[in-house]
């Protein structure tokens, strides 16, 4: 945040006491948090190191349905879009630091991101499972990567690992260039029919009580048997599938459990839900069985709107800045995307700035539009007003994700989710 006045803090410090979840299905209980816990942040218009004790939860003890739940990206180390360093390695310190603080702050789940030039998700995503409790870990995974069968091992040892927490998102590949780096030439279409048998052998391996052969065109096996089973008592784990295209329309609403979308204006997600459902729908899928709908944002927060728009065009300063000198998430002269989900954030760009309440564009184009890169700018009652609108569209996972990395996390926890929570709590007491 924008001050280190301890005023400020004390006169919201009740928004923000810790709640850390525990999440049976789609139920969310809080429980009672017996320590305080002091972290660093930094105060980003002063440039200054302040130390803000949390307060102390005495008796908050809520018990309520919540479907709604938070989703962050795993950052191994420091490095940072506005202050990259370059070549950086894993800080061990850093990454259990960072997942604690997700865990503490109640984020849900964090996502382990998938390069093919980045660290191992698995590897990652296990060691994270052994220095949290309740965080759920969503590993990225590209099916030209690792065969079905291994990979639906390697998944279900970390779901029993991490005592039924593993989720995975998949990957059909949106860049051709990028799947050839790891030997990978399929076209699109052709990935998509790959994701589609991959998902089934995936739910095949983990349900079936006996061995079983698979032959098709991408996939050939004899007697296959898996002894290693998810943990959850569903027999399963959570298979996501992202893209906005029509290939992933129909993959992800007619297999998926979880799809990912980036942050568009609040017209083109509605569109894009309902293409999803239409999808679901073709395939046989009740409307309770429906994926649950994930979209990605990069808020920018500080105490006022006025505060979080000059952070943001500080920010931005710094994106175009690090991209001229080859720094940046795209190199200055990247060409065009070739994925429809960047097409499309591009495309809405050129309309203009600020979409809806508060929905960011420039930092579309800054990046041109390297992944998620959609900002909400503004206060943390402006943010969590923004994400109730997605939430009233139909979105149950909100991913958030900042540019200053561990502090975003903890100011997002202590300003943000527990704003939105406590909008849908009043809800359903009917407030």
């Amino acid at each position: 945040m924008a001050s280190p006045n301890d005023d400020f803090y004390n006169l919201i410090c009740p928004l923000g006491c810790v709640k850390l979840p525990t999440v049976i299905g789609h139920v969310r209980r809080d429980r009672l948090v017996s320590r305080v816990i002091s972290v660093h942040r930094s105060a980003s218009h002063a440039g200054s190191r302040a130390r803000m004790p949390l307060c102390q939860c005495i008796d908050y003890k809520p018990s309520f349905t919540m479907p709604t739940e938070f989703i962050s990206l795993t950052f191994p180390n420091a490095s940072t879009e506005v202050a990259p360093i370059p070549n950086a390695s894993i800080d061990p310190d850093y990454l259990v630091r960072y997942a604690r603080s997700l865990d503490d702050y109640g984020f849900n789940y964090t996502l382990v991101p998938y390069d093919s030039s980045y660290f191992d998700p698995f590897t990652v995503g296990a060691t994270i499972a052994s220095v949290t409790k309740n965080l759920k870990i969503i590993i990225a995974l590209r099916p030209n990567t690792l065969y079905p069968t291994v990979a639906a091992k390697a998944l279900a040892t970390l779901d029993q690992l991490s005592r039924g927490r593993a989720v995975v998102h998949l990957i059909a590949g949106g860049s051709d260039a990028e799947q050839a780096k790891e030997g990978d030439f399929l076209t699109k279409s052709q990935r998509y029919a790959r994701l589609e048998e991959y998902i089934r052998i995936l739910r095949r391996a983990w349900e079936s009580d006996e061995p079983f052969d698979w032959e098709s065109e991408y996939y050939t096996f004899k007697q296959f048997s898996n002894r290693v089973r998810p943990a959850n008592p569903n027999g399963t784990i959570p298979v996501s599938v992202g893209g906005s295209s029509d290939e992933a329309y129909r993959v992800g609403g007619s297999l998926a459990d979880i799809f990912g979308l980036w942050g568009e204006p609040l017209k083109e997600t509605k569109e894009q839900i309902d293409r999803i459902y239409a999808e679901a729908e073709r395939a046989g899928r009740a409307p309770n069985d429906r994926p649950r709908i994930w979209v990605t944002f990069r808020p920018i927060i500080a105490e006022t709107d006025e505060l979080a728009w000059a952070k943001a065009y500080q920010t931005l300063d710094k994106l175009k800045e690090h991209r001229a000198n080859g720094q940046g998430k795209a190199p200055p002269n990247a060409p065009p995307p070739q994925n429809v989900g960047s097409q499309r954030l591009l495309d809405i760009a050129a309309r203009g700035e600020v979409q809806d309440r508060a929905l960011w564009y420039p930092t579309v184009t800054a990046t041109n539009a390297r992944g998620a890169s959609t900002a909400l700018v503004g206060s943390p009652q402006t943010i969590s007003d923004s994400i109730l609108d997605y939430v009233d569209l139909g979105a149950e996972l909100i991913s958030i994700r900042g540019y200053d990395n561990l502090n975003d996390a903890i100011d997002y926890g202590r300003y943000v989710l527990p704003k939105v929570r406590g909008e849908l709590k009043a809800r359903e007491n009917g407030n």
